[in-house]
């Protein structure tokens, strides 16, 4: 089942070095009515974010110049929250663990499938709840009797 690209739907930065890894991704968000822009390493990736607002980004681990460590690091340090999940051939737990404590939301693995690559973005760019103030405990009513 394909889907129309939606003018309206949410942004995505796709941050990759590799071509075709990029061209697949952004025609796979783009079909499922996602509007993506790309930044080819994680310089240019961070010049993205600084210069436009982004529903969510994928980022890549292993790039030239800064890599998607770097680009979490530089995000924290700045208190850019940006839904991030990295997408990467590098699946060790060390790596899953450091890209999580850096504020990745998630971690899918290259090769990845279409669907689950898109389930995956769709969580990340689901509005999260907004915690609603709790109540005022309720206050004893006093009945005097006479």
């Amino acid at each position: 089942m394909q889907q129309s690209f939606d003018a309206n739907g949410p942004r995505i930065l796709v941050v990759e070095d590799d071509p075709m890894m990029l061209e697949l991704i952004c025609t796979r968000l783009s079909l499922a009515g996602y509007r993506t822009a790309h930044a080819r390493d994680g310089h240019e990736g961070l010049d993205r974010l600084r210069d436009q607002k982004f529903d969510a980004m994928i980022l890549d681990i292993n790039m030239p110049r800064l890599d998607g460590f770097g680009v979490l690091e530089q995000m924290k340090a700045v208190g850019n929250r940006t839904p991030t999940m990295v997408l990467t051939a590098r699946n060790q737990s060390a790596d899953v663990q450091r890209a999580i404590q850096l504020g990745a939301r998630d971690f899918l693995s290259k090769p990845f499938e279409d669907q689950k690559l898109l389930s995956r973005v769709a969580r990340l760019t689901r509005p999260t709840p907004t915690r609603q103030p709790s109540a005022p405990p309720s206050q004893p009513v006093s009945r005097i009797i006479w």
